[in-house]
């Protein structure tokens, strides 16, 4: 059985494109390159995980066990070739089939019978406050991206959260403005 992509794996495997490393530096890098706006690794069992599913299957090995004095051992990884095919395939797929993920919010909005308009408004009000946090630390990575004279691919990234998270400002604004002028209503739960 083939193993499945992930947003984890292919970052994986793209890290081990350039050069190998052990988890601890490919978590080092997807912080550094801002990949952990895409894809989690806020914990690093996740990644441990991924690397052995990855292993697994052929797509790395084992580069080299470093010791050093000051660090316990480390193993280093690098991506095998059926890897890199894989992981083109992957990036292929990804970038050409639209999926359909199952996010909270939507979730979320498609019970709001179970509370009152005031409550939802609450709500929404406080998730737009925290989506304009969010829409400014993407404008502040976009600013320093162009600062430091990046090339527009290394941001697309950025780029594409921001315009998604500014649909969402912009319709929750809206959202909530029916709220507030009673355009929109219910009779909530009690």
């Amino acid at each position: 059985m083939a193993l499945r992509s992930s947003p984890l794996a292919l970052t994986v495997l793209a890290l081990l494109h350039y050069k190998p490393l052990h988890p601890y530096g490919m978590q080092r890098l997807i912080k550094e390159w801002g990949k952990d706006q895409v894809v989690n690794v806020g914990q690093r069992t996740s990644l441990y995980r991924t690397i052995d599913r990855l292993t697994e299957a052929g797509l790395v090995q084992v580069h080299a066990t470093e010791r050093d004095q000051a660090y316990p051992e480390r193993t280093v990884y690098e991506i095998t070739d059926e890897g890199r095919a894989t992981a083109r395939a992957w990036l292929d797929e990804m970038l050409a089939t639209p999926r359909r993920d199952f996010p909270e919010f939507p979730a979320a909005l498609s019970h709001l019978l179970m509370i009152s308009p005031a409550e939802a408004l609450s709500a929404l009000e406080r998730r737009a406050e925290q989506v304009a946090a969010i829409l400014a630390e993407q404008d502040a990575i976009l600013a320093l991206n162009a600062r430091e004279n990046l090339d527009r691919v290394a941001g697309l990234e950025t780029e594409y959260a921001r315009t998604m998270t500014a649909a969402e400002h912009t319709w929750l604004l809206a959202l909530i403005d029916d709220l507030r002028s009673a355009t929109l209503t219910w009779t909530g739960a009690t």
